[in-house]
């Protein structure tokens, strides 16, 4: 995969995590689940195509490229922790603390990942 199609993949994956705070957020507000059906599965699907997808191309840019920040348990954990919270932004009743705590950890790897994509040109 070119470096320009990992960044844009990237890109990707970090408008899915602002997705599921948003919905994380509506689902909190009003107390009410996502319908599994229509909003929970197809999204879920989508963030775990394209986590499969970022997680092999991600592993092998960092191997190859070895960027001072970033590690390959780092990538593995932030494409898990991408797709539980696809899932818990549906349902109110997860932790807030807990939720929160992965989006801003999968915000602060995408970002550091874009970087050094763009860094390394």
């Amino acid at each position: 995969m070119k470096t320009n199609d990992l960044r844009i993949l990237t890109e990707k994956l970090l408008q899915f995590n602002e997705d599921a705070h948003k919905s994380f957020l509506h689902c909190r507000e009003t107390g009410e689940k996502g319908d599994f059906y229509k909003e929970v599965k197809p999204f879920a699907d989508k963030v775990r195509d394209s986590c499969v997808q970022w997680e092999s191309a991600a592993m092998e840019w960092v191997s190859n490229n070895k960027p001072k920040n970033l590690h390959p348990i780092q990538l593995k954990n932030t494409a898990e922790n991408l797709q539980m919270v696809s899932v818990r932004a549906f349902f109110p009743d997860s932790s807030l603390k807990k939720f929160n705590s992965h989006i801003q950890s999968n915000d602060f790897i995408l970002r550091r990942m874009i970087e050094s994509l763009e860094t390394s040109k």
